[in-house]
């Protein structure tokens, strides 16, 4: 089996036991309330998106697809795994939105989706699992119509390097060393989660090679922001401690790290 069914295998496992009510960061029923919407990080890097044309890319469960279509957004979804696209329609139907579901691998996009789009958004937790980022940039950069934005909100690579802080112990590379094969049980969602395919196959990527990709896919970099902190743990496992300020923060030896970045880049506009 190569690095791209293993990690549709897991991502099969992962979706059929997130939104199952045993873990509260896929609370269906608070998004079907209204009451779960984006993070501060999320929401300034994707901006108003009312009459847009948006594309969740790796939504998985499609949560902020629901809350983008009800920004206003035409929101279509994509993910490789037909498990989540299934749990995702279902989602979207019990919340009264109109979100098209396309299964797809991000890093080449079905042509039906070329030239398509105003915004690519894709957060939390997205490319560590591509091996070739050049691949998925231009891929973002073909769905893009003149002028569209990819608003990527991701796990700073800091944060993904560090296993633990006490002892501080660094078990997963800055940047890109080559496919790293981790067998972890449970879920970011709910540490205990039974899920059935733990094996996976991921990449790091530093900042620096993520924004020489979207520049060689030739997308203009408009933005890129360093987030200290976070309303909700991404990772789990113990990494980042919940302050007195409702917001969690990665310290070290007294001092906040970046926990996620934001990088907004732009197709250029047609001459």
């Amino acid at each position: 089996m190569d690095a791209s069914e293993v990690n549709r295998e897991h991502w099969e496992a992962m979706a059929s036991v997130h939104g199952e009510g045993r873990d509260r960061y896929y609370d269906v029923d608070a998004l079907v309330r209204g009451d779960r919407g984006l993070l501060h990080a999320e929401a300034e890097a994707v901006g108003d998106v009312a009459g847009l044309d948006v594309l969740h890319l790796q939504c998985h469960l499609g949560f902020d697809a629901v809350t983008l279509s009800r920004a206003g957004a035409r929101v279509v979804g994509a993910d490789f795994s037909p498990e989540a696209l299934r749990k995702a329609r279902a989602i979207a139907e019990r919340c009264g939105t109109e979100i098209d579901y396309v299964e797809a691998d991000s890093t080449a996009l079905p042509p039906e989706l070329d030239g398509r789009f105003d915004v690519v958004y894709a957060t939390i937790g997205i490319l560590t699992w591509i091996a070739d980022l050049d691949a998925w940039m231009g891929s973002v950069a073909r769905v893009l119509r003149p002028g569209g934005r990819l608003a990527l909100v991701d796990l700073h690579p800091l944060l993904n390097a560090i296993g633990s802080l006490d002892p501080l112990v660094l078990d997963f590379p800055y940047a890109d060393t080559g496919p790293v094969e981790l067998d972890e049980a449970g879920s970011y969602a709910a540490a205990d989660a039974d899920v059935a395919a733990t094996r996976t196959v991921e990449h790091a990527h530093s900042l620096g090679e993520i924004v020489t990709a979207a520049l060689d896919a030739g997308l203009i970099v408009e933005q890129l922001r360093e987030h200290l902190e976070t309303e909700r743990d991404p990772r789990g496992g113990g990494i980042l401690t919940l302050e007195d300020d409702g917001v969690y923060r990665l310290r070290l030896a007294g001092t906040a790290l970046p926990v996620l970045y934001t990088l907004v880049a732009a197709r250029p506009a047609a001459a």
